[in-house]
């Protein structure tokens, strides 16, 4: 047998390749000497090193090279799109009871990092019975003022026939379910007039050297809903926005089209100035995104349509004349947080607080427990109502537990929506005519919520 490490990779069903220390079973990643402190990397914490060759590790780190190359340009601007945890002073907020049941260390880490799913839940539980049905009754009522009319929309058009035919390059990877949602994206915006088939683009094109929009895709992963754009709709300009690194991206395919101009930005949104990116000044263009999770999507439409003071921090919602259109897929609403939603001052007229907000934020996950199938929407959409107990005894831990499945699945789709309409009145505000729809049936994905939004003037 070889001379391996004896290091066994679950994941990868096998023993670790690399060959052994002299006089140990183990490579020098996985040895298991009990001397030795493992931290996580200063400079990316996805991975962990030896603290007595911390100081030699920083000078070649993988992500050294990168991260020296961002902070030198000048689109770059630490923490831009992040928002503030307080709201105007001219909004008030019922006070909470969620807040008082939160631990003081809890408290304290609220303030300084992300409320975890556990915190949330936590929190949850301290409540009394009074207290958690007091919250579902305000869920309730601000969701039957303001979630009236979420439509079903799931629109594959003409243009996308060759990937619903799988016409396409055979290399490409296919998955039905992500081609449908992503020709209905596609579909919703060109029927909402953001989009047009590529042929009439081309008919448009002596007008100027702008008739084509750009496209800046958020979350952009991959890359294969730009690359359906590209295939499907004539798009020649595009901006792929991802923090990570992927393989098998889109990007060779992409860069063999004819006079394709590709610009990938590896860096998080919340730290992108998006008015900063000299190739796209000037450039009318188009912003999609499929399943940004959770603050994604409010730091996406921050970068979009907030106005910037003299010192590139946010001040406020202001339209982008160069934007034509969005379309911006939202998911895992459970990871939204406080500081970075769009529109605080929105759900702060209803009451919500931010504690009662990351409350509802933990409920969002139940819409997704499970296959409700289409079920769930039919059931809201008649007008369901979670049951109270008039008889309030027992602790929310139990009570839940004991909640019907549909029940919970509701509460949550109500919370998601809830989270969603905020979203969307922000961008109104912003002057874009928008529309909140479910682009594709929940038995391809429970995460079904589409923002889409265009400027007045394209009408």
């Amino acid at each position: 047998m070889e001379n391996r490490c004896k290091f066994w990779l679950p994941k990868k069903n096998r023993f670790c390749a690399n060959a052994p220390l002299s006089n140990s079973s183990f490579c020098g990643n996985h040895s298991q000497r009990s001397d030795d402190v493992w931290i996580p990397c200063p400079i990316d914490p996805s991975h962990s090193v030896l603290q007595a060759n911390l100081e030699g590790h920083l000078s070649k780190c993988p992500l050294l090279k990168q991260t020296q190359s961002l902070f030198l340009q000048p689109y770059y601007q630490k923490g831009i799109n992040a928002g503030k945890e307080e709201v105007h002073e001219d909004e008030t907020i019922k006070p909470t009871r969620v807040k008082d049941v939160l631990s003081s260390n809890e408290a304290n880490s609220c303030s300084l990092d992300s409320v975890t799913s556990e915190m949330k839940r936590n929190a949850v539980y301290n409540l009394t019975l009074p207290q958690f049905y007091e919250l579902i009754r305000k869920i309730q009522s601000v969701h039957s003022t303001i979630c009236k009319d979420i439509r079903e929309s799931c629109k594959i058009p003409e243009a996308c026939d060759i990937w619903i035919k799988r016409d396409v390059d055979r290399k490409l990877p296919f998955q039905e379910k992500h081609v449908v949602q992503q020709a209905s994206i596609l579909g919703n915006l060109e029927a909402f007039g953001v989009l047009k088939e590529s042929v009439n683009w081309k008919r448009c094109e002596s007008e100027g050297p702008y008739d084509v929009p750009c496209v800046v895709e958020f979350g952009a992963g991959r890359g294969y809903l730009t690359q359906m754009l590209a295939d499907c709709y004539g798009i020649k300009k595009v901006f792929l926005v991802e923090r990570k690194s992927y393989k098998l991206k889109a990007d060779r395919s992409l860069r063999q089209k004819e006079q394709f101009i590709l610009e990938r930005l590896r860096i998080d949104i919340e730290d992108l100035n998006l008015n900063a990116v000299e190739s796209l000044r000037g450039c009318p263009c188009i912003a999609v995104g499929k399943h940004l999770c959770g603050p994604a999507t409010d730091l996406s439409l921050r970068c979009c349509l907030a106005e910037y003071s003299g010192e590139g921090s946010v001040e406020q919602c202001g339209g982008n004349p160069s934007l034509r259109g969005l379309a911006i897929a939202t998911c895992c609403h459970h990871l939204c947080q406080w500081k970075h939603y769009i529109n605080k001052s929105y759900l702060s007229k209803f009451g919500i607080s931010k504690e009662e907000f990351h409350a509802i934020t933990w409920f969002t996950s139940w819409a997704v427990d499970g296959d409700h199938g289409s079920g769930v929407s039919n059931v809201i959409d008649c007008g369901m109502h979670i049951h109270i107990e008039k008889e309030h005894s027992g602790s929310v831990a139990d009570t839940v537990r004991k909640m019907e499945q549909c029940e919970r699945a509701v509460l949550g789709l109500m919370c998601k929506q809830i989270i969603d309409m905020g979203r969307l009145m922000w961008v109104k505000e912003c002057g874009l005519e928008t529309d909140l729809v479910k682009y594709v049936p929940p038995t391809i994905s429970p995460e079904n919520h589409l923002l889409i939004g265009r400027q007045v003037s394209q009408l």
